[in-house]
C-alpha cells in the first residue's frame, strides 16, 4: 500500500479537531444547564425573601416593644405620684379652690379614679380631637409636678408667699400645692411678681376657678378669711398635675395612647384641654385596681368593682400594641403584642 504524503498526514488531525470544537452544546445539555441555573437562582431568591421577612418581623417586634416601654415609662410616673403632695403629712390636704369637689381635676379625694369601657369619663366629654376609642378604659390621676420651689416667708393673713428662689416659671392662674409636715393646701395663684418672687393667693380677681378663702388651715373653711395658718420657711411648693390617660383616635384614623392634661391658659385653669398623643398604634387598654383592705385586697378588679378609691394602692395596666408595618407578620398583617405592668401608688404603700 502506498503511504500517504507527509503533508496530508500532518493536516488531517487539525481538521478533525476543528470540526468537533464547532459543534457546541446540545439542546439537552443547554436545558439541563438552564434548569440548574434556575434552581440556584430560586434558592438565592428564597433565602433573600426569608431574610427580608425575618428583618421586617424583627423590626416590627422592636417597634412594638419600644412603644410599650415608652407607654409604661411615662404612664407609671403619673400613677406613682398620684395623691402625692411632697410632704409626709398623713394625707391631710386642705383645698381652697372654688367648687373643688365638682371638677375631676381639682377633687383631691379622687386622686386615683378609673373608668371601665362602659362608664363615662367626665374628663373626656366634649373632645373634638383625639376622641376616646369605644370599648377602652381610662384613668384620671392627680399629683404634683416637679417645680422644686420653696417658701422663704409666708405673709398671713396678707395671702402671699415669698419664694427662696430668685426666679420661677409660676404665673397668675397656676394651681399649686404648698405643704409642710402638718398638712398640704391646694390653691390658685391670683397674682405673681417675678421681680421679687412673690405670689398672691387672694380671693376674687380674674382667675378661674379662683380661691374660696385666703385661710390655708386644715380642714378647709371656705369663707373669705377661712382658718389662718402660716407655712414656715422651706415649705415645699409644686404645681398641681392633673392628667387623664386613655386610648383615642389619632389624626391618621388609627388608635394611640393619649394623655390629657389640664393647664393654665390666660389665668383660667381647667378644661378645655388639648390631649397629647403619647404612643401610636396602641389598640386597646384595660385597667385593674388593687385596694389595700377590704374584699378587693387579694385581687385586682375593674373600676366598676372598686369599693373605696382612696384605698387603691396599685394599678395594673394592660396594653395591646400593633406594629407600624402593616404587613410585618407571616400572615401579611401587623404584629400585635399584649403587655401588662403593675405600678404601686407610692404614697399609699406603707
Amino acid at each position: 500500500m502506498t503511504q500517504a504524503p507527509a503533508s496530508w498526514r500532518s493536516t488531517q488531525p487539525r481538521t478533525v479537531r476543528s470540526s468537533r470544537s464547532s459543534l457546541g452544546f446540545t439542546l439537552i445539555e443547554l436545558m439541563v444547564a438552564l434548569v440548574l441555573g434556575l434552581i440556584v437562582i430560586g434558592g438565592v431568591i428564597s433565602i433573600f425573601l426569608a431574610n427580608q421577612q425575618s428583618y421586617r418581623t424583627n423590626m416590627a417586634l422592636s417597634d412594638v416593644q419600644n412603644g410599650s416601654r415608652i407607654a409604661f415609662e411615662v404612664m407609671t410616673r403619673d400613677i406613682r405620684q398620684a395623691g402625692l403632695t411632697g410632704c409626709d403629712n398623713s394625707g391631710r390636704v386642705a383645698n381652697v379652690l372654688n367648687n373643688s369637689s365638682s371638677n375631676w381635676w381639682s377633687n383631691w379625694n379622687n386622686a386615683v379614679m378609673g373608668y371601665d369601657s362602659s362608664m363615662t369619663d367626665p374628663a373626656l366629654t366634649g373632645l373634638t380631637a383625639g376622641t376616646q376609642v369605644t370599648g377602652t378604659d381610662s384613668l384620671e390621676l392627680l399629683g404634683v409636678g416637679n417645680s422644686g420651689l420653696s417658701v422663704a416667708s409666708d405673709q398671713e393673713p396678707a395671702a402671699n408667699f415669698k419664694l427662696n428662689e430668685t426666679t420661677s416659671d409660676l404665673q397668675a392662674g397656676d394651681v399649686i400645692i404648698v405643704c409642710d409636715p402638718d398638712h398640704a393646701v391646694i390653691l390658685q395663684i391670683s397674682d405673681y411678681n417675678n421681680s421679687n418672687v412673690t405670689l398672691v393667693h387672694n380671693t376674687g380677681g380674674s382667675i378661674t376657678p379662683g380661691n374660696c378663702s385666703k385661710g390655708l388651715g386644715y380642714p378647709t373653711a371656705c369663707t373669705t378669711t377661712g382658718t389662718n395658718y402660716q407655712y414656715g420657711p422651706n415649705s415645699q411648693i409644686a404645681k398641681l398635675s392633673a392628667a387623664d390617660w386613655y386610648i383615642g383616635t389619632n389624626p391618621l384614623g388609627g388608635s394611640s395612647l393619649y394623655r390629657l392634661s389640664v393647664t393654665n391658659v390666660g389665668g383660667a385653669f381647667g378644661p378645655p384641654a388639648t390631649p397629647q398623643e403619647m404612643v401610636r398604634n396602641v389598640a386597646s387598654m384595660a385597667i385593674a385596681y388593687h385596694e389595700s383592705s377590704g374584699a378587693n385586697s387579694a385581687k385586682f378588679v375593674k373600676a366598676s368593682s372598686v369599693v373605696d378609691w382612696s384605698k387603691v394602692d396599685a394599678v395594673q395596666v394592660t396594653l395591646t400594641l400593633k406594629s407600624t408595618d402593616q404587613r410585618a407578620g407571616t400572615n401579611a398583617k401587623p404584629i400585635s403584642r399584649t403587655f401588662t405592668a403593675t405600678t404601686t401608688v407610692r404614697n399609699r404603700v406603707s
